[in-house]
């Protein structure tokens, strides 16, 4: 099992600084975290690691490489509850994000469908939110496989991150060969779902692991929150058993991702990998 972090270190600042931290403190391994179509105009004084998806695939791998750094996985979290529209992160974006996982030689692409924001989307039943999750993912869906590349569901909303609701997706999907799921140990958790169990039943399709554990204190918004951005303990020092995870999936993951953030905390949950087989 291999270890990588996520492209956001320091806040405010640019890509070619994260990667350069992430490859002093020993990693080979890193995601592209953050990312938009378009220009950006923070992106133009160097003050965020967001990424064009519309960028010359050259420019991107060449700073990677730089930092001697592989890429293990695109992150393409989108808004797939609420209604389709120019301003919000879909299927356009995922597709984008494809193309260029693609010319960059990057297996997966990491998505899911995020919180409801509006009114609409939060009446939907949960048929509906299938259904509504399952029609902006058929597209990109396709287009993956034509670019032998694969979309992995990730835990972070009110249906991936339960078991049913993740199966419910893939089986409206149609079961596709390239479509798998990403399991965020702490997103799981938190949306009320035993990461272990999850990692149990969906051992064959789990390619990629976002690792983070959760505080005690959360024990309380477990089932009420769908999804968090960083976990901000190290690893093994929170309620998730994560080493009941490691032990079902094993070396059957190659590439992981550490969601974690904070003075120290970065440093420790690597650590704790490593203690349990990891690199």
């Amino acid at each position: 099992m291999k270890v990588g972090c996520f492209s956001l270190i320091d806040p405010f600042s640019s890509l070619e600084h994260q990667l350069e931290v992430i490859g002093k403190k020993g990693f080979k391994y890193a995601d592209i975290t953050d990312n938009h179509t378009g220009a950006s105009l923070l992106g133009e004084i160097d003050y965020t690691a967001s990424i064009s998806l519309d960028s010359n695939p050259a420019d991107i791998k060449g700073l990677y490489d730089k930092f001697g750094l592989t890429i293990t996985s695109m992150c393409s979290h989108a808004s797939l509850l609420d209604p389709s529209a120019p301003f919000r992160y879909g299927t356009n974006e995922i597709m984008k994000g494809i193309h260029l996982a693609s010319s960059l030689g990057v297996r997966d692409v990491v998505t899911t469908e995020g919180g409801a924001k509006t009114a609409w989307a939060r009446g939907l039943s949960h048929r509906e939110r299938v259904f509504t999750i399952a029609e902006k993912l058929a597209e990109p869906v396709r287009l993956a496989e034509a670019l032998d590349v694969r979309i992995l569901l990730e835990p972070h909303g009110i249906v991936t991150d339960s078991i049913d609701g993740m199966a419910d997706i893939i089986e409206k999907l149609g079961r596709p060969k390239n479509v798998g799921i990403n399991l965020d140990t702490g997103n799981s958790w938190l949306g009320g779902t035993d990461p272990v169990e999850m990692a149990r039943t969906f051992k064959d399709l789990i390619w990629h692991i976002h690792w983070k554990d959760m505080p005690e204190e959360m024990e309380a918004q477990r089932g009420k929150i769908f999804g968090c951005g960083m976990g901000t303990i190290p690893l093994g020092q929170g309620v998730v058993d994560l080493k009941g995870v490691i032990e079902v999936l094993g070396d059957s993951v190659e590439y992981t991702t550490l969601e974690v953030a904070g003075p120290g905390v970065l440093e420790a949950s690597y650590e704790f990998l490593k203690q349990h087989g990891a690199e």
